[in-house]
């Protein structure tokens, strides 16, 4: 097959599309090892905190470790694609009330890259809101070497963290055969919530009715990248 010099450029760019920059490489490596010293809530049963280290933002931490990535398959059309043998799957995500008034029935984790971050109804518990963090805001992970964008697209009702939908999940790990009842079960996923309106979305801040995870993950790519470039090295 011949490739015109335009085609290698853009499979190039596509290639690094979602490479670390320095700054956030440089956090990763610097808060894997240790405690949090700043936690925002007590200890999750995965052993995790949510905590408050990196400025201007919230992140899941454990001891040495940061989170694994559950696989979630709440929201609209909960028993599709890789979702078919998911145990615990849920018809509605958290923020169904919102995300119903941008021309869609509810969030598809088929189709949405998004993060289960919170705890309510279990001791402890975590309300990401009472720390600035929207419903619906763009937040980072770091997963397989890269970073992915992804939105704050529901809650845990218990204590357990480190939880993705499934599109998020083929994002960071797309050759681990993972599915509704297969998550990645090592501990070495960050999750980066970032408080206040520059992360939010709204109506407008993204491509709400896309057709594919890709379409969906390059609506909100440009506001991504200014929120992590935002990170203190």
């Amino acid at each position: 097959m011949l490739f015109t010099v335009s085609t290698v450029a853009a499979l190039s760019a596509l290639a690094s599309a979602y490479d670390l920059p320095d700054n956030l490489r440089s956090i990763y490596d610097a808060h894997k090892n240790g405690d949090c010293n700043s936690a925002l809530s007590g200890a999750m049963n995965t052993g995790a905190v949510y905590c408050g280290d990196i400025p201007n933002a919230i992140f899941l931490k454990g001891s040495n470790e940061y989170d694994n990535m559950d696989i979630d398959c709440d929201g609209a059309n909960n028993s599709a694609g890789d979702c078919a043998n998911d145990p615990s799957g849920q018809g509605q995500t958290s923020f169904v009330d919102t995300v119903s008034q941008y021309g869609i029935q509810d969030l598809d984790a088929n189709i949405h890259p998004y993060v289960v971050f919170g705890n309510e109804g279990g001791s402890p518990s975590f309300n990401p809101q009472d720390h600035g963090l929207q419903p619906l805001s763009v937040m980072a992970v770091v997963c397989n070497n890269q970073v992915f964008y992804g939105i704050w697209g529901d809650t845990n009702g218990g204590t357990s963290t480190g939880e993705a939908s499934i599109s998020l999940a083929k994002l960071c790990f797309p050759n681990d055969g993972l599915n509704g009842d297969k998550g990645h079960g090592e501990k070495d996923v960050l999750y980066i919530g970032f408080p206040g309106d520059e992360a939010a979305t709204g109506k407008d801040g993204a491509n709400w009715t896309a057709g594919s995870t890709q379409e969906f993950e390059d609506s909100i790519k440009a506001l991504g990248d200014k929120l992590v470039a935002g990170l203190p090295a």
